[in-house]
């Protein structure tokens, strides 16, 4: 397929550079002239502006003019053998950064105002009519133009026209029109070219992906070859994360217990939860259990909190330690969409008593009644009959079976049929544990949460299926964990969160975190791998937020699966396809993309 997204109507309307500015609409044609791919009968070529911007850019690195600083005039490089470099400094006063994948043809790309932060996300590079002209992305492209006999040849000339100050300008406008159709011809037409093809793939809404700063930080995308210039941003020495801070347990457990007067039963102690060696104890944590301890005393103390945050950034583990750090036990209840307040309160059930309901005559069996009709007969009426035929005995043990069950049902009072269940939820009410709450915002109905309210309130009382009311025991601690963009996932209902006393929004463990907890859970002992597959991970994140990827996951559960497969196979890049890219859309083409921008980017570096 041509890619007619890279030569939109508006871009041959642009304004062309000076001196060529003079040029506009059809004096911008040149007929008779094209370049030697032109394969329609009809020769013509036309200036644009994008590809004359870059080449004098491009020039200007060649030989820089007098004034201008080496800040001011841009960089272009070469990542291995997939990828170039460049940075291109705009006539907007931003730097456009550009990554082109000669392989798929896509770019990455982003926008940075002056003075440079590269630890902030980058502007959207945009491609669009009353956005950005393109001019960074054919930058980008030009040492791939000059490797063509005929581009290289044209680029000569033309720069020996400005070195010369455009002295026979007619003449120069010519040889720009064939470098310019040279470039068109090699892009749009590259797919019907038997050599000189230009692989280029843009989007059609012109949002190029993003640059992230995680892969600047990292060094992800970092010329391995400098053809040109000096680079600013893409220079892969620029390195910062931001750790956590590291939190003793001897610190933290069991050293902010509500009650001290309290004691638990060996059964309570034995759900009391034990922190793992690999958890890392988040300080949002700490500020949680420190709330919960100092306003015990207080008219309304703080005991209702929630976690929200994507899937594996710890929200169970961080309910788990609270538990721990208030020495309470643990439980736990999980919603679906189909949760109804009963599943959260209890339901009434029916009490099937065995004992009860067992038929405690001895009956004949189908055998019995087949081999001898007659004793078969004589133990369900007593009376022996050598000629009863077995369709009798067969009736007559419906019969006998169905009066008995209306026996023990009438025996039965209604009160014993059936019985009340407590849920882990009323459980940890009734005796003040600590309860987790995950995904509530699953549930269908929006209004099965606030039946909780008054639980959550400050009567701290409510009514059970089964006509008691219940009081919540003041040590009793609820902990809801949520995602919050996630397919499936609704709002939580307002005055459910205005009863919350802290909500805390969970992010991802930084890096150094993740490697040291993945390590810990595998038993991987190879810790350079795993940090690459970190970053990995990270950058995949990052870049199905940028491209509104939403149909899978990405994160510390899917690192963990992924370095298990690295563990059993031995390649890091065999086991992403069983593991992490299988795991965060089910798009093939999202994946190929994914692949090429997250994966081949590192590991071929």
């Amino acid at each position: 397929m041509p890619n007619v997204n890279f030569f939109p109507k508006w871009a041959f309307e642009r304004p062309l550079p000076k001196p060529f500015d003079c040029y506009s609409g059809r004096d911008a044609i040149f007929k008779g002239i094209s370049s030697k791919y032109c394969i329609q009968p009809r020769k013509q070529a036309t200036l644009h502006s994008a590809t004359l911007q870059a080449v004098f850019t491009y020039m200007d690195l060649e030989n820089p003019p007098a004034g201008k600083t080496e800040e001011e005039l841009g960089a272009i490089g070469s990542q291995a053998n997939n990828f170039t470099i460049a940075e291109y400094p705009s006539r907007t006063e931003l730097l456009h950064v550009v990554v082109y994948n000669r392989m798929t043809g896509k770019f990455i790309a982003g926008k940075y105002e002056k003075p440079l932060d590269l630890d902030s996300k980058p502007e959207p590079y945009q491609f669009k009519k009353d956005d950005d002209s393109g001019s960074a992305l054919y930058f980008a492209l030009m040492p791939t133009f000059l490797s063509d006999d005929e581009f290289n040849e044209k680029y000569q000339e033309l720069k020996q026209h400005r070195d010369d100050g455009f002295p026979d300008l007619p003449k120069a406008a010519e040889t720009a029109a064939v470098l310019c159709d040279n470039v068109y011809r090699r892009i749009r037409y590259g797919d019907s070219l038997p050599i000189g093809n230009i692989k280029v793939d843009t989007p059609a809404n012109g949002v190029l992906q993003r640059l992230t700063p995680l892969n600047i930080q990292k060094g992800v995308y970092a010329p391995t070859e400098i053809i040109q210039g000096t680079f600013q941003v893409l220079k892969g020495g620029h390195h910062y994360t931001a750790s956590a801070v590291s939190i003793p347990k001897e610190d933290f457990v069991d050293k902010y217990i509500l009650s001290n007067s309290r004691t638990l039963t060996p059964q309570e102690e034995s759900t009391v939860p034990i922190l793992e060696d690999w958890y890392v104890i988040p300080k949002e944590i700490q500020r949680i259990c420190e709330h919960a301890k100092l306003t015990t005393d207080s008219k309304q103390p703080m005991r209702n909190f929630m976690l929200r945050g994507p899937a594996g950034t710890g929200k169970t583990e961080g309910a788990k330690a609270i538990a721990a750090g208030l020495h309470l036990p643990y439980r736990c209840i999980t919603c679906s969409a189909n949760t109804e307040i009963f599943d959260l309160l209890g339901q009434i059930l029916p009490d099937v008593d065995e004992k009860q309901l067992s038929l405690v005559g001895e009956l004949p069996s189908f055998q019995d009644i087949t081999l001898d009709p007659a004793t078969a007969y004589e133990k369900l009426t007593g009376t022996y009959d050598e000629k009863v035929s077995e369709n009798t005995v067969y009736e007559e043990l419906i019969h006998h079976i169905s009066e008995e069950m209306k026996q023990k049902q009438a025996a039965t009072s209604s009160s014993q049929q059936f019985r009340y269940v407590d849920t882990p939820l009323v459980e940890a009410i009734r005796n003040g544990y600590l309860v987790e709450i995950q995904e509530p915002t699953v549930i269908a109905n929006p209004g099965v949460l606030v039946g909780l309210n008054s639980l959550l309130d400050r009567c701290n009382s409510v009514f059970l299926p089964n006509g008691e009311v219940i009081h919540r025991h003041p040590d009793t601690t609820i902990v809801v964990t949520t995602n919050h963009d996630y397919a499936g996932c609704r709002p939580m209902n307002q005055s459910v969160i205005s009863r919350m006393n802290m909500v805390i929004d969970m992010d991802e463990p930084d890096e150094e975190t993740m490697v040291e907890r993945v390590l810990a859970i595998t038993g991987c002992s190879d810790k350079k791998s795993v940090r690459t597959m970190t970053q990995i991970v990270r950058s995949i994140a990052q870049y199905c937020q940028d491209n509104l990827i939403t149909d899978g996951c990405c994160g510390v559960r899917e690192l963990i699966a992924w370095v298990q497969s690295f563990m059993v196979c031995g390649d890091i890049q065999e086991a992403a396809h069983y593991t992490i890219l299988s795991s965060v859309t089910a798009d093939s083409e999202s994946r190929i993309e994914i692949e090429g921008s997250c994966l081949d980017t590192v590991l071929a570096s």
